[in-house]
């Protein structure tokens, strides 16, 4: 065998890498010192631009925080009865609030108020010594009231009031001399033109002697300006702390040139020619030569610029600042270059001392590098051996080689290795990961790590809409689209060798096919465009992985189809419930929203008593189906006692067949008088005994069909009138037994002998024998605790009749419409819905649905229905149930037999039920502080039942009975 032939002279791998290491580490050390020169200069200049910005955001920023509260003060102000007192004393009974917002506001300086007939009212603080001395103020004195009032004599009458800190009068001091006329000043006469804030221009205070600004706002009714003064003392500190370099200047300008903020602000005060005047300096006074120099030589539009000043370079920028509404200020900030570059020349330094102790270290490390690809070559060979023996697991940690050859080695044992691991890595996914979306997902990753691909996609088929949707991603995406056409993809396929994304990458296309052959979908792949992705053996490797990803697909189409199924008839059966009754429409909606809403609240608490409350994903399912079903044995639940709006309704109203027998009442009442003055009686007086009847009457149905409305609570009184007028009689002359089908007509004729002889006389109102509806052993509920038919431990009281309709059984009930009989119909369908969902077969992460849905009636004393359950039975999830089931009944507003009630109303009449042991008084208490039920009430209910709720104070009232 022929041998390859040799170099003449080879060198050894540790002195190449030697060689080659220190030559790059001087020619790398020349080129970074040079360039970090220029370029750090040229960044640092930068960033002394971008320093001055960014100090004219901050401070611009402080000045609004410092404006903001006195512009807060003037709009609440602004409304205050004292911009409308006419009088001194009403004005003075207003001075706790105006001391209040000066206490609040300690940047704000006075507050004075300015009346169209020219009074003035100021109040300023005395804390500071300067202003105590210059206006002569008692030691005990917090605050100055500052008036000028018009007399009766057409006068001016200015007064000093001196308070203590309880606003209690310390002096009263006249002051002649002080005539001070508001209606003449800018902040009086600016306000009076707009009705928002107006800012002044920044002055001197005369008293305070600090530089400020006046905002000044008209009153409501237009008849007074209130006003305040701000100090920009705190803008001087900003820019006193912001300078880059301890001889950075930095300064705040009006256009012309007037300096109203520099870190030395009493620098800025200029008396003028009168004793006590000041005015502040300009920049040409203030004697700062780098701001006077940049004030000139600024560019208008913002830029940097390079001066001399003082002998000295030094960068400067002048730069528009908006911190200030309505005046235009300009900021300066000037550095000087030596401070700002000093720092470069001893990095310099550094730099070249480094790479010196770099290059004589980088010697003998050469050696060691090339003792390391000896050493990266038994790893190898070691790794070879791993994955011979089946172990394809990658090593934890690998150097780097420097020589391509071994390099190579190593990256193509690693990729093999990783390919390998990622196909056991989808066979585990595809076993273990019972989330459909989590799998599909997870696979794909393991994909695209196994064809070692930049990225891919999955686009799933939508026939019915023809297109494809991607379901998952990973990695790049190269602007893949959301969603294609069926065209897109067939076009998309039809290229799948390869389509171009630019020098570096291109997409592949595979079709995913199911075990019945059908198209599922594509799989776009965006790989490198290298020799390993562009060979067919790629090509056909990657084909024959997609059955894996197709598996998962077809599983995620199974399984979703059979949820959507089942949630279809969740939902459809919640729609029908609400649909049978136009009183209850929405119910079966409102309440699982209400709770999911409830619990994925109390899911993201970490403190107090819920922190530890938590819905894994199942759990999360089975509430949320229970939720919707809780109320699904209202589909056996008669309508007319469902929606039974009065005591007489049936399927119908019956106070109509009432009526007609005082109709009845009424027409005898005719003919007795008719027949009364046949008889020779006295006209007047058999129609004033009719009148007298048929008043009686009028007043007998009008009370019958009042209580059958109930709305109020009857009366053991009433229930005896309601006696009294059924004892009135009426004759029937048509057969009662004619019309009746078989079941009625079995009752009636069980219920007497024989029939009547016609006409008969019969009562007004009455509770007949065929009235009651017996039980039959076919219909009777196993809902006792004896029952031994009873297997899912109802613990319920049976009325002893099916249905009552007696009349005056119905209309004398005391409270509501319902009977016993109606109330245990409706409650009836608690039992249903156990009965029902009992029977489904429900996997076992949905096995609770059952309980959870049929638990929302149980109370927490255990006096509740169907089973009577005690608190400690009830987990959080029955327990929300409960509360958000009542809540929505009581805040409902389409029930037939109460009008809806208020959000306070509605909490209040639960914290009582709380107290009663009908409510978890603890869930109620979160449920309440929470204001989960303003989210709801925003949704579902009338703006006219969103009230104000103390929520304090209705948490207290929950626990009142528990404290006893």
């Amino acid at each position: 065998m022929p041998q390859a032939p040799r170099a003449a002279r080879a060198w050894p791998v540790r002195f190449v890498i030697a060689g080659i290491a220190v030559a790059a580490m001087a020619l790398v050390a020349v080129a970074l010192i040079t360039l970090n020169w220029y370029g750090s200069r040229a960044i640092l200049l930068d960033m002394a631009a971008m320093a001055a910005r960014d100090t004219g955001q901050i401070v611009a920023e402080r000045a609004r925080r410092i404006i903001e509260p006195g512009s807060t003060s003037l709009r609440m102000l602004a409304f205050d009865p004292i911009v409308d007192a006419k009088r001194l004393d009403d004005r003075l009974a207003r001075r706790s609030v105006l001391a209040a917002e000066l206490t609040e506001n300690p940047l704000v300086s006075a507050i004075h108020v300015g009346y169209e007939n020219g009074d003035f009212l100021l109040m300023r603080p005395l804390d500071r010594r300067d202003v105590r001395e210059h206006f002569q103020a008692p030691p005990q004195a917090n605050y100055l009231v500052q008036s000028v009032t018009l007399g009766e004599d057409g006068e001016r009458h200015g007064l000093f009031l001196f308070y203590d800190a309880r606003n209690d009068l310390v002096m009263r001091r006249p002051e002649p001399d002080y005539r001070f006329d508001p209606r003449t000043r800018p902040w009086y006469i600016g306000a009076m033109d707009t009705v928002s804030t107006v800012t002044s221009r920044p002055y001197v205070f005369f008293s305070t002697r600090q530089v400020g600004i006046t905002l000044s706002r008209l009153s409501h009714s237009g008849r007074a300006v209130v006003a305040v003064d701000v100090a920009l003392e705190d803008l001087g500190e900003a820019l006193g702390g912001l300078r880059m370099t301890p001889s950075a200047e930095l300064a705040l300008v009006d256009e012309g040139g007037a300096v109203i903020g520099y870190r030395d602000m009493e620098a800025l005060l200029a008396r003028r020619n009168a004793w006590d005047d000041f005015d502040v300096r300009t920049l040409e006074t203030l004697g700062v030569g780098a701001l006077t120099r940049l004030w000139r030589v600024a560019a208008a539009d913002g830029r940097v610029v390079s001066y001399e000043s003082e002998g000295r370079e030094w960068i400067g920028v002048a730069l528009p600042f908006d911190g200030i509404d309505g005046v235009d200020l300009r900021l300066l900030s000037a550095t000087p270059v030596d401070e700002l570059l000093g720092v470069l020349a001893l990095n310099r330094t550094r730099m070249i001392l480094i790479s010196v102790a770099l290059i004589l270290l980088f010697l003998p490390l050469g050696w060691l590098v090339g003792s390391a690809v000896g050493r990266a070559l038994e790893g190898i060979a070691a790794q070879a051996l791993r994955m011979s023996r089946f172990d394809f697991r990658r090593r934890k940690e690998r150097s780097a080689s420097a020589l391509r050859e071994v390099e190579a080695l190593n990256d193509v044992m690693d990729k093999v290795a990783g390919s390998m691991e990622s196909l056991l890595e989808i066979s585990r996914v595809l076993g273990t990961e019972p989330r459909i979306e989590t799998m599909l997902a997870q696979v794909l990753e393991k994909f695209v790590q196994a064809t070692r691909c930049k990225g891919g996609a999955v686009y799933l088929s939508d026939r019915e809409r023809g297109r494809l949707a991607r379901v998952a991603a990973f990695g790049e995406q190269d602007a893949l689209p959301d969603s294609m056409d069926a065209h897109e993809g067939d076009a998309a396929l039809a290229g799948g060798g390869g389509q171009d994304q630019g020098r570096n990458h291109r997409r592949v296309v595979f079709a995913l096919r199911g075990r019945d052959s059908q198209s599922q979908g594509l799989l776009v792949l965006v790989l490198d465009q290298d020799l390993d992705h562009a060979a067919p053996a790629f090509l056909a490797f990657a084909d024959r992985l997609t059955g894996m990803l197709a598996v998962a697909i077809e599983t995620r189409k199974l399984i979703e189809a059979q949820r959507n199924l089942f949630e279809s008839v969740t939902h459809i059966l919640a729609d029908a419930i609400d649909a049978k009754s136009p009183y209850t429409g929405g119910h079966c909606e409102r309440v699982p929203k209400l709770a999911i809403l409830l619990a994925d609240r109390m899911q993201a608490e970490t403190l107090g008593p819920y922190a530890d409350f938590h819905l894994n994903e199942d759990e999360r399912e089975a509430f949320r189906l229970a939720a919707w079903l809780h109320d699904c044995g209202k589909v056996t639940s008669a309508e007319h006692i469902m929606d039974k709006a009065t005591k007489l309704e049936v399927v119908y109203n019956r106070i109509h067949e009432i009526r007609m027998r005082f109709e009845a009442l009424w027409r005898d009442a005719e003919i007795d008088c008719l027949r009364a003055r046949l008889r020779g009686e006295d006209a007047r007086t058999a129609e004033d005994r009719r009148d007298a009847r048929q008043a009686r009457l009028r007043e007998d149905f009008r009370f019958v069909a009042e209580c059958n409305i109930g709305g109020e609570f009857l009366s053991d009184g009433a229930i005896e009138r309601l006696r009294a007028i059924g004892a009135q009689t009426w004759r029937r002359h048509f057969d009662d037994a004619l019309g009746l089908d078989a079941q009625e007509s079995a009752r009636l004729a069980g219920s007497r002998p024989a029939p009547p002889v016609l006409p008969a006389t019969e009562q007004l109102l009455a509770d007949r024998p065929h009235h009651v509806v017996p039980w039959d052993d076919a219909r009777r509920p196993a809902v006792e605790r004896g029952d031994p038919r009873n297997t899912w431990g109802f613990d319920m009281t049976l009325p002893g009749h099916r249905r009552n309709l007696g009349e005056l059984h119905n209309l004398a009930i005391q409270r509501g419409t319902l009977t016993d009989e109606d109330r245990f119909a409706i409650n009836d369908h608690i039992v249903q819905t156990l009965i029902m969902l009992k029977s489904l077969p429900w996997p076992a992460h949905l096995e609770r649905v059952p309980d959870i849905a049929a638990n929302h009636h149980e109370r927490m004393d255990g006096q509740g229905y169907p089973r009577r359950l005690s608190g400690e039975q009830l987990g959080t999830t029955e327990r929300i149930m409960a509360l958000v089931d009542v809540f929505e009944a009581l805040t409902a507003a389409d029930r037939p037999y109460k009008p809806p009630k208020t959000l306070s109303e509605s909490l209040g009449i639960m914290a009582t039920m709380c107290r009663g042991g009908h409510l978890d008084p603890e869930l109620y208490r979160y449920f309440v502080r929470s204001r989960v039920w303003l989210d709801y009430a925003r949704t579902f209910m009338r703006p006219e039942q969103i009230d104000d709720v103390d929520a304090e104070a209705l948490a207290r009232a929950s626990r009142q009975e528990e404290s006893a």
